[in-house]
């Protein structure tokens, strides 16, 4: 693979850019352009999600890109209303229809399913045997606390290669970082630089963190790529989402420069431990079940 963005290798083997592009909530009409302009500006990471309806946009942004399908890293995720054994596999058919490929780079569980963690192991299953049958080159976790985290290893046989959790200098949540390290679980943050504490109406937003806007100014930097820097210089992977081509094009502009040791450890310091995001205890399908469209 050629990407000016750094690799983070696999507990599998597999590399995959660090820094990539996330299509939470853009809309169908949006993601396609997002994902062309995002792939031409030398992204080589798209992550998605059976749940955000736009898998289909996200692959015709992949063909109009012309860029090889193999040099591209696609991620996207099986919704809690697919689990169970053969739900998950007919929910891999379902994604690889709407994208339009024959294989997925990366496979990940969105959410665990505390009140039926048995259609939860079920479902993981599931993505071991897609993996064992070369369908998908590497398969995880999202969401997943230490809890969660724990009774899956200790019933199912292959390792998550990727959480991808809520991580924001306001919300890190270091306990369940340092597991996946234990583990060789790569850290892959969702909502990087804070945008959840702008749309959900929070007292303070990280893009207005006075440490955060030093630390800017003193590289000619804006406050999100700071983060995004922060990001990848403590070794996680990152999907900032945006639409926006100037900020498609801003978020990927970060490998010119190098935040200090003391900058690093100023922004940890800013660690709230308020969660943003639905608390994954609280997921279950009655709440959150969705209906994922047949291809």
């Amino acid at each position: 693979m050629t990407t000016r963005t750094p690799l983070l290798t696999l507990n599998n083997g597999v590399q995959m850019p660090a820094l990539g592009l996330g299509v939470f909530q853009a809309s169908p009409e949006d993601t396609t352009t997002a994902v062309e302009f995002a792939l031409a500006y030398g992204y080589r990471l798209i992550d998605t999600a059976a749940s955000y309806f736009n898998e289909r946009e996200v692959g015709e942004g992949l063909r109009r890109s012309g860029i090889a399908r193999d040099e591209v890293t696609l991620e996207t995720k099986v919704w809690v209303s697919d689990y169970g054994y053969d739900a998950t596999r007919h929910a891999f058919e379902k994604s690889v229809k709407k994208l339009g490929v024959q294989w997925l780079d990366l496979l990940l569980l969105h959410q665990p399913l505390p009140s039926r963690f048995d259609l939860t192991v079920q479902a993981y299953r599931a993505l071991e045997n897609l993996l064992a049958d070369g369908q998908v080159r590497a398969i995880g976790v999202s969401n997943f606390m230490p809890d969660h985290l724990r009774r899956l290893l200790a019933e199912t046989t292959v390792v998550p290669a990727v959480n991808q959790i809520e991580v924001h200098p306001f919300f890190q949540q270091s306990e369940l970082q340092h597991l996946n390290a234990e583990h060789g679980i790569v850290t892959q943050a969702w909502s990087p630089i804070g945008g959840i504490t702008s749309y959900r109406g929070g007292e303070r937003r990280t893009f207005d963190d006075a440490t955060i806007l030093d630390i800017a100014r003193q590289h000619g930097k804006s406050a999100a790529q700071v983060m995004l820097r922060w990001h990848l210089q403590e070794g996680r992977s990152a999907i900032p989402k945006s639409t926006k081509q100037a900020r498609i094009a801003e978020n990927f502009d970060v490998f010119d420069f190098e935040l200090s040791r003391d900058q690093l450890n100023a922004i940890n310091a800013l660690d709230t431990g308020v969660r943003g995001g639905p608390d994954p205890d609280s997921i279950t399908l009655e709440t959150f079940r969705r209906v994922i469209p047949e291809a």
